[in-house]
């Protein structure tokens, strides 16, 4: 149901891609609640995915950029703005990537020059990305940037590997930018999503038992990612004006739990 909660905003959507990606259920929800969107990967990723699909379907404009390389974020954002018709209102970071854990490395054996683009790739990009706003002026006040994360960055979960470094390194990286970003009224948050079923999730060793004890260790069970994309739609809105600086977990209860007598009885 629609209630216009971002109507007349304007937004950038990193990540969408395909209808698995949180990315992809954000942007459907922003452009619901009355939002205008651009939509951006890298040009191998959308080679691979449906997001000119998405771009028809929300009559969304796509724009390639690889979000490691400051002249593709300066032309996105100075595209974005003309093709949006001012400053941005709201960004999502949904950008994620791990060659070690693809290639099923274990974490006492990890290529190091791989875990150098797993962290430029995961974590530096939201960097740069809030930098070349910060430098563009490219934020409208009151305008809102938001992260996907982890709770991985603050926990052990062995499989996860060195993305549990990027996770830790991207909500620094929101605190630290926060802060001179409420120079200019913009805040910067990461939401601590659930496990959730998307194709780059999928790929991570023991994913789906992960997911199922997350489930029952969870009070109220995995946030899906429609779930999420409710959220992050409340953190792109008005009524969250005073929320920056913040990691705020969106996982069912799972990250306050000790044990769950669900897992005891099995």
């Amino acid at each position: 149901m629609s209630t216009n909660l971002l109507a007349g905003k304007r937004g950038v959507i990193f990540g969408a891609l395909d209808d698995k990606s949180i990315a992809w259920k954000v942007a459907e929800r922003c452009v619901e609640e009355g939002a205008t969107i651009t939509l951006t990967n890298a040009p191998v990723a959308l080679r691979m995915g449906g997001i000119q699909e998405l771009g028809k379907k929300l009559n969304a404009e796509v724009i390639p950029a690889d979000a490691t390389s400051e002249e593709d974020l300066e032309k996105l954002f100075g595209e974005s703005q003309e093709v949006l018709g001012g400053k941005i209102d709201f960004v999502l970071h949904a950008i994620g990537m791990s060659l070690n854990v693809r290639k099923k490395r274990e974490y006492t054996d990890l290529k190091y020059e791989w875990m150098q683009k797993t962290l430029d790739i995961s974590a530096i990009s939201f960097h740069k990305v809030m930098q070349q706003l910060y430098k563009m002026d490219a934020m409208s006040e009151w305008g809102s940037i938001v992260a996907l994360s982890y709770i991985a960055a603050q926990r052990t979960f062995p499989d996860y590997s060195e993305m549990a470094e990027s996770k830790a390194l991207l909500e620094s990286f929101a605190r630290s930018f926060g802060y001179h970003f409420a120079e200019k009224k913009v805040r910067v948050n990461t939401i601590s999503q659930s496990p959730t079923v998307t194709t780059a999730g999928s790929g991570i060793k023991g994913f789906q038992e992960f997911f199922d004890y997350a489930d029952k260790m969870s009070p109220l069970g995995n946030a899906s990612a429609e779930a999420c994309a409710d959220y992050c739609v409340t953190m792109f809105s008005d009524l969250t004006r005073m929320v920056t600086m913040q990691n705020l977990y969106h996982d069912g209860g799972f990250s306050n739990m000790g044990m769950s007598p669900k897992l005891l009885e099995e």
